[in-house]
């Protein structure tokens, strides 16, 4: 692992997923059944009131929502993206390259993941499985990483601006506009993603 990379993952942690209590794993597992997930659904999931699903709900303003009002999309979405991810023959999208990488280790499932080269278009396929990325086509792809100061929107000052490339020259221009991000092999993507998720998940009162 590269020394950096639990530095990194700290850091995304802190700054993508302190608003994310108890409703994190359960809204993932719902959001991955592939329907749209009522209050109910997701009171009941938590074992949490009603009331405190919509006061939590409140404080993430990039939930996505049907015209019922129903979830279906935090940073796992049923709406199309260009981030493919198909789990259990369900197709599902995410909000940015490193979801792909972060939700297998939540979810406990393997995930077959598209997505295009930020820059050129050429198709970026994974077998992302539980406990390790199994697969990568073009073995030479990488991830685009930014580690915003503020984060009032997850999708607008993270997720927007996090890609997967072909390979690290494709990748070039991107780190020139945006000096203070990184870009990460596919493995130390996929290594700070599961670091996000164990922290994510070890926290008191979590899932």
């Amino acid at each position: 692992m590269t020394a950096d990379i639990p530095s990194l993952a700290g850091k995304l942690s802190d700054t993508l997923t302190s608003a994310l209590p108890w409703i994190w794993q359960p809204l993932l597992r719902l959001l991955a059944q592939g329907h749209p997930v009522t209050i109910e659904q997701l009171a009941s999931a938590t074992g949490r009131p009603a009331d405190a699903v919509h006061q939590v709900l409140a404080e993430l303003p990039d939930t996505e929502y049907d015209e019922q009002g129903r979830i279906v999309g935090y940073g796992l979405t049923q709406r199309p993206t260009q981030h493919r991810f198909t789990v259990e023959g369900r197709q599902l999208y995410t909000w940015c390259a490193l979801d792909t990488l972060l939700f297998p280790a939540a979810l406990g499932r393997s995930a077959e993941v598209e997505s295009p080269c930020y820059a050129t278009g050429t198709p970026v396929r994974l077998t992302v499985q539980p406990d390790r990325v199994a697969d990568v086509d073009p073995p030479t792809a990488v991830v685009s990483i930014v580690t915003p100061q503020q984060c009032t929107s997850v999708r607008s000052a993270f997720c927007n601006e996090v890609h997967f490339f072909a390979s690290p020259e494709a990748a070039q221009q991107r780190r020139s506009e945006h000096p203070g991000g990184t870009v990460l092999s596919v493995a130390d993507a996929d290594a700070a993603a599961r670091e996000i998720a164990r922290q994510r998940l070890s926290q008191p009162g979590c899932c």
